[in-house]
């Protein structure tokens, strides 16, 4: 078991971005840094803004701070970007320095990606955090990619035989040049259907239409957030349940939750607003542990870590199934940050600073085995091309 260093670590926060989830990605952040002990951490908040500027302040640990509009002029907030080269391992403060100016570089030891959705849950932060070799909690590039690809989870999912529920991908340009023939397929999976942008979150822009008339309206809202859509048939009769994990190599399933809906589905206001905001997931509705039977109760444990393995999972996510008649499906995986399930970590006798306690061992674990790969290989292949032997090369 690989174990924190003894000295304080310096822990960055990344949130906010380019992203319909940003106000989401805020709360979750504040989430974090409350949970993070400022006696073993240095909290670092790096805050993106909505049209992607990269600023740092200690006032972004205080959610009231967010309630400003024009909060990159507050008096303390500057500019900054993590460098994608190793040998800065950390953020550069301003990124470009002027006539006098100095930078500072400000190391990072580990980072929690708390952007939500797009260019961050999607693994491109994920990717730059890999460029710049700094240790971050949660899935890796590809695991985090796959999992926000609804259409490519189910893939991947029944390869494995993981049970998925059937789906239909539309593209943006199909339903642009095609509405009718789009409706017409629709028709043959039979209403009500679930329809849902391919690559988003916290129910947003998630409809359940009962006819083709509600089904264009879904459409053309969902379009106008993802370029592609997922149609699935809706799962009457079923219930949720979702099952959170830790680990790496040696993967953890938390107890079972059944989240209460009093729509016909999880929307983002019983998500996020019921119970009020900063509470986030936690003010939902929900029975824990899930009544269910005990057999079905561990088949659903157990398919939640096949799947977190399926897609090369690491540190956490969480599973969300669909069951009906004893049949669970997996519906979503949910990876860092839509994964930190600290209300089922508690119902495990964690308390969420040390459920964040475990993130960050996991990521220094996972980065420690990282180091053990060899990327530097050398050969005389570019003293042969520059000898003429160029044309010769197989490769050209």
């Amino acid at each position: 078991m690989t174990s924190i260093p003894n000295r304080k670590l310096t822990v960055g926060v990344i949130f906010g971005s380019r992203s319909v989830e940003h106000d989401v990605s805020i709360v979750t952040a504040q989430q974090i840094m409350r949970a993070l002990d400022p006696a073993k951490y240095e909290v670092i908040p790096i805050y993106i803004t909505r049209s992607g500027t990269w600023l740092t302040s200690p006032a972004f640990s205080d959610l009231k701070t967010f309630q400003i509009e024009k909060i990159e002029e507050l008096i303390g907030v500057r500019e900054t970007l993590i460098a994608p080269a190793p040998a800065q391992h950390g953020m550069i403060t301003p990124p470009l320095a002027g006539y006098l100016a100095r930078n500072a570089l400000k190391r990072l030891d580990v980072v929690f990606p708390a952007v939500h959705g797009s260019h961050g849950e999607d693994g491109t932060l994920q990717g730059l955090l890999e460029l710049a070799d700094i240790p971050y909690v949660g899935c890796g590039v590809l695991a985090s990619a796959l999992a926000n690809n609804k259409a490519m989870t189910k893939t991947v999912l029944r390869a494995h035989g993981i049970p998925v529920l059937d789906g239909m991908l539309i593209r943006r340009a199909e339903w642009q040049s095609q509405r009718a023939a789009v409706l017409e397929r629709l028709e043959g999976l039979g209403y009500p259907l679930f329809i849902k942008p391919n690559t988003l979150g916290s129910s947003i822009g998630v409809s359940r239409p009962a006819d083709a008339k509600a089904a264009a309206a879904a459409l053309d809202v969902a379009f106008g957030l993802d370029r592609a859509v997922i149609v699935e048939k809706a799962l009457e009769g079923a219930i949720e349940v979702n099952c959170a994990l830790l680990g790496n190599a040696q993967v953890r399933a938390s107890l079972l939750e059944q989240p209460i809906s009093f729509e016909e589905f999880l929307t983002y206001e019983e998500k996020y607003l019921h119970g009020g905001a900063a509470k986030g997931m936690k003010g939902a509705e929900r029975k824990i542990p899930a009544p269910l039977p005990e057999a079905l109760t561990e088949q659903i444990r157990h398919l939640a870590i096949r799947a977190f393995e399926a897609i090369e999972g690491g540190g956490t996510a969480r599973i969300d199934f669909l069951v009906k008649d004893d049949q669970p499906y997996v519906n979503e995986i949910n990876t860092m940050p839509g994964s930190l399930a600290f209300y089922l970590w508690q119902a495990e006798g964690m308390t969420p600073a040390q459920v964040v306690d475990e993130l960050i061992r996991l990521a220094l674990e996972r980065y420690r085995e990282k180091a053990r790969t060899i990327y530097d290989y050398k050969t005389g292949l570019v003293a042969h091309a520059a000898l003429g032997g160029l044309k010769g090369s197989k490769k050209f």
